[in-house]
């Protein structure tokens, strides 16, 4: 996984950051990013071979010419795949998806050309098309900052900070939308459009909703996106407190209390870890059996807290140096519990004796209380059949 690789997390999300700004900047007009002008004049002149190779190099001529617009989209597609979990699978369903929408036009009005006819011209719609797509890289450029800084401790994007600046870029593009905001390529808008009034519409909506989770209210279509509500300006009081990192203390708590463990893998930038915290593990049946069962210990594998260098080791698995505390969770989840997912659960007795299969994602509540039922009735037997023997 990313949050055991010796290569800093946090620099990988601030590159992100970066590269989706620089692209956004190109996208609003500041600048183009393009090829040099000979690779495409190279690619051209090849097209005319015929055949296949001529198609191919046909193909390449319109990716290279039309590099400015469709860089920044797969430049954005490629990074957001480095750090995310499944992120081959989503490069490949984001490249094909591309692909499809790319290759598409061009075989419909082939069996269609009557259709071409039909097609609105170009002009300042495609650059607003193009400023709109630059205001949604900011958004998610913002995200990954999120990440870096949470990952890093930062503290400069707690959640109120963050959930403002996603509010003020929802409210600059519902401005641009309505004609209000204006970039240096836009043509003078004569009316606002039904399509521009609908993206419009949501864009107000996306700036409202962001601003009313500014007062600490539930988010649930944003949930995993923003940072989680204990990494914010205002103290905030949660039914659930886990021990954070800290496993020896959380295991002489269960053994104190007579209760069973739940080991929590998680991650300061996994995006599913915080949908269970902010969606399951407030349901009323979840949340019941988590505060009044379980000692609950979260072990964070992307923290960047480095280890006292006696307590750094090689790893019997990866074969690499653990230095930080992330590194050391990442690494007993993997030689422990062969798995390196997050959100990862597993439900141990006081004396650390698993007391049933562990568990990853569960967004289902009811399978996620019978996961946590299924630990508490193991755990009833074993301390049952210790009585007896005791008592013996």
């Amino acid at each position: 996984s990313a949050a055991s690789s010796d290569y800093p997390l946090r620099d990988v999300y601030k590159r992100q950051f970066v590269i989706f700004v620089v692209f956004a900047f190109s996208f609003f007009g500041f600048y183009e990013i393009q090829l040099p002008t000979f690779i495409a004049n190279k690619a051209d002149s090849a097209s005319n071979v015929g055949g296949l190779v001529g198609i191919f190099f046909m193909a390449l001529t319109l990716a290279i010419v039309s590099f400015s617009c469709t860089g920044p989209i797969i430049g954005s597609l490629l990074v957001g795949s480095l750090s995310s979990a499944g992120g081959k699978l989503n490069l490949v369903a984001g490249m094909t998806s591309f692909g499809l929408a790319l290759a598409l036009p061009f075989g419909f009005f082939a069996l269609f050309p009557g259709m071409m006819k039909s097609l609105p011209k170009s002009g300042g719609w495609l650059n607003s098309v193009k400023v709109v797509l630059g205001f949604v890289e900011l958004i998610f450029a913002f995200k990954f900052l999120s990440n870096a800084d949470l990952v890093a401790h930062w503290g400069i994007l707690k959640r109120e900070v963050f959930l403002g600046i996603w509010a003020i870029l929802g409210a600059g593009l519902f401005l641009y939308l309505i004609g209000k905001l204006k970039f240096s390529h836009d043509s003078p808008m004569q009316k606002l459009s039904p399509v521009r009034m609908v993206f419009a519409v949501v864009a107000i909506a996306f700036t409202v909703y962001t601003a009313y989770g500014i007062a600490g209210n539930d988010l649930k279509l944003f949930s995993g996106f923003p940072p989680p509500k204990f990494y914010s300006l205002a103290k905030t009081e949660s039914a659930i407190e886990p021990i954070k990192n800290d496993y020896d203390a959380a295991l002489a708590k269960a053994k104190a209390e007579g209760k069973p463990l739940m080991i929590d893998f998680t991650g300061w930038a996994c995006v599913n870890c915080r949908k269970m915290e902010e969606n399951v593990w407030p349901d009323v049946k979840v949340l019941e059996r988590l505060s009044e069962k379980y000692v609950i210990v979260s072990l964070y594998v992307d923290d960047k807290q480095p280890l006292p260098e006696s307590e750094q080791y090689v790893s019997k698995v990866t074969g690499k140096k653990i230095r930080t505390l992330g590194n050391k969770f990442s690494d007993m989840q993997a030689v422990y519990f062969h798995a390196n997912t997050q959100p990862y659960y597993v439900l141990v007795s006081p004396d650390e004796k698993l007391l049933t299969l562990p568990r990853g994602y569960t967004p289902d509540t009811d399978e996620y209380v019978s996961f946590l039922d299924c630990g508490i009735n193991t755990y009833k037997q074993i301390s049952n059949r210790t009585s007896l023997l005791s008592n013996n």
